[in-house]
């Protein structure tokens, strides 16, 4: 048997985690830390048509990989897959799964867990002061060369946009792994924070609001960082826009449809609120033509998360995990849909 066979041989011993779609660069990135322990069964790789490859593999896999935007796990798939019994995607939403066809069929589903929140939080403060700041407002006004020109007194006149950020009160809808860092990081900045959640947190002393419009009217800026659910869709909505107020910032790195994005534009537009930094849209990659002319939006293409380190971190965690559930031992990062 010649050096190939033997490792095709081995490799059909390793447990199978089956890959749907090619998420392009995503899953390129864990290939190699999966390839070493897991047979990896590439449906978009076969020349049969989905269906009849499921079809094929059906009594056999029990663990799969879904990406958002990519493979939707819903009761139509889950049908073709009897023996499925665990889903693992490298995110921290899960909105692309269906959870209660999930739970009635007994497979566990482990997301990311808290890999990302650092990064997220990062991402989300960097937007925050962005906006506040107009930072990259400025670049474009040097950019297009308008710094300098006209009188001495013409040159310093650039508009007196920016805002201070000591003082804010920022209220963060969603205090979980993320919103906690958040949360962190602006308080060295000198804000005061206050929350929305599912529930209150007895383990912070951050004041808490179960009404989203009551902690809107409450705070200078909202930092979207929950989780798109049923009950969050549209949570951020005209009414609680009206109540965040004229001099109001709203950052979302939650997801895109947690804010009603058509009442959104209108209120920048409208100068019903005064800023925006959106690392989210609700349909990616499309984002209303209108922002890209408003000096008080920054935009930034779903990359909160988007880091070597983080990549790495969650691909270490889902190794885990797999190997945890082939293990007949407990998940690290079980998804719990409470």
């Amino acid at each position: 048997m010649n050096q190939s066979s033997i490792m095709a041989c081995s490799k059909h011993h390793l447990p199978e985690l089956l890959v749907i779609h090619n998420p392009y660069s995503v899953f390129t990135r864990f290939e190699s830390d999966f390839s070493i322990k897991f047979h990896i069964l590439k449906a978009w790789e076969s020349p049969l048509p989905l269906d009849q490859f499921l079809t094929t593999h059906a009594r056999s896999v029990r663990s799969m990989f879904s990406y958002f935007n990519f493979t939707q796990v819903n009761a139509d798939l889950l049908r073709l897959l009897p023996a499925l019994e665990l889903v693992v995607t490298p995110t921290v939403g899960v909105n692309h799964i269906d959870l209660t066809e999930c739970r009635r069929r007994g497979i566990s589903v482990a997301n990311a867990g808290a890999a990302y929140s650092e990064d997220v939080a990062d991402c989300a403060v960097g937007l925050f002061i962005d906006v506040h700041r107009r930072l990259s407002a400025a670049d474009r006004y040097i950019r297009q060369r308008l710094w300098g020109i006209g009188t001495p007194d013409d040159r310093r006149n650039y508009p007196l946009t920016g805002r201070k950020l000591g003082g804010k009160r920022v209220g963060i809808v969603g205090l979980g792994s993320i919103g906690y860092e958040v949360a962190k990081r602006l308080e060295a900045f000198g804000c005061s924070i206050s929350y929305n959640s599912r529930r209150e947190k007895p383990c912070v002393s951050y004041p808490f609001y179960s009404d989203v419009c009551e902690l809107a009217a409450n705070n200078d800026s909202l930092i979207i960082c929950c989780a798109l659910t049923d009950q969050t869709h549209h949570l951020i909505n005209k009414q609680v826009l009206s109540a965040l107020g004229r001099e109001g910032v709203i950052v979302n790195v939650g997801r895109g449809a947690v804010i009603d994005e058509k009442e959104l534009v209108r209120c920048l537009v409208h100068g019903e609120i005064r800023g925006a930094g959106l690392d989210v849209f609700e349909d990616e990659p499309h984002v209303p033509k209108v922002l890209f002319g408003l000096d008080n939006v920054v935009l930034s293409p779903h990359i909160a998360a988007f880091t070597p380190e983080s990549f790495q971190t969650v691909s270490d965690v889902m190794v885990a995990n797999l190997e945890a559930f082939f293990s007949d031992q407990p998940l690290l990062t079980s998804f719990i849909d409470d």
